[in-house]
């Protein structure tokens, strides 16, 4: 798998540099005139010590692990809400007027209800919006599958089934399309040729911004 570039710049310098920044993301820095083959083949054969950086830069910019502590926040659509422990109520996890509201007794196992409780709105908020995108441009899929999967936002199967991981749901609505756009296109074209990534462009042309946001926050959607 070839190394993904997140910011290439051009300028009157005679060599290239691989810059690996703080949060882990890639900027590749080259010769105004140097074909960007040479350049693909030069960030290829330093790809070893690029992920040992990006590995270490992540390592060190690692969110902190949740607690489930009364105040700490959780994300949903974009946004973060406050989480607040109450003595005693009926369901273990309950969210309204912009507050997750956490029984008391349900502390031992707090990462369990917030996942239940992640998977039943991925359910809604996915089925709704690959309904919505799926008829406004023309694809076809089997069904529907809400996962767990810790390293892949989404997947399709080559029988049009569509995964996706109930962390999903942390990130922003336009991540969320992008991530739905994505799979809907694999339905079409199965690898990440030139022409699926026109397809993906098509539709949303700012996607690299929005793959931009996934890998440098993608980490901080998760209850680890």
């Amino acid at each position: 798998m070839s190394l993904p570039i997140d910011r290439f710049v051009r300028s009157r310098r005679k060599t290239v540099a691989l810059i690996v920044r703080p949060d882990g993301t890639l900027e590749v820095r080259a010769p105004l005139r140097m074909a960007e083959q040479r350049i693909r083949e030069f960030v290829e054969s330093h790809a070893d010590w690029v992920r040992r950086q990006q590995a270490r830069a992540r390592k060190a910019a690692s969110p902190p692990p949740v607690k489930f502590a009364e105040g700490e926040n959780f994300h949903f659509l974009g946004q973060s809400y406050p989480l607040t422990i109450v003595p005693r109520q009926r369901q273990a996890l309950t969210f309204n007027n912009g507050t997750f509201r956490l029984a008391k007794s349900t502390l031992p196992k707090a990462k369990d209800a917030f996942v239940r409780w992640y998977k039943a709105q991925a359910a809604l908020v996915l089925s709704q919006r690959i309904l919505v995108l799926s008829t406004q441009n023309g694809f076809t899929y089997t069904k529907i599958r809400i996962s767990s999967a810790r390293t892949r936002w989404g997947s399709c199967s080559s029988r049009g089934t569509l995964s996706f991981t109930w962390r999903l749901v942390m990130a922003p609505p336009e991540i969320v399309d992008y991530v739905v756009i994505h799979e809907l296109v694999h339905t079409k074209i199965p690898n990440h040729s030139q022409a699926f990534w026109q397809g993906v462009s098509e539709i949303i042309p700012a996607y690299k911004q929005r793959l931009v946001w996934l890998r440098k926050n993608g980490k901080y959607l998760s209850l680890d």
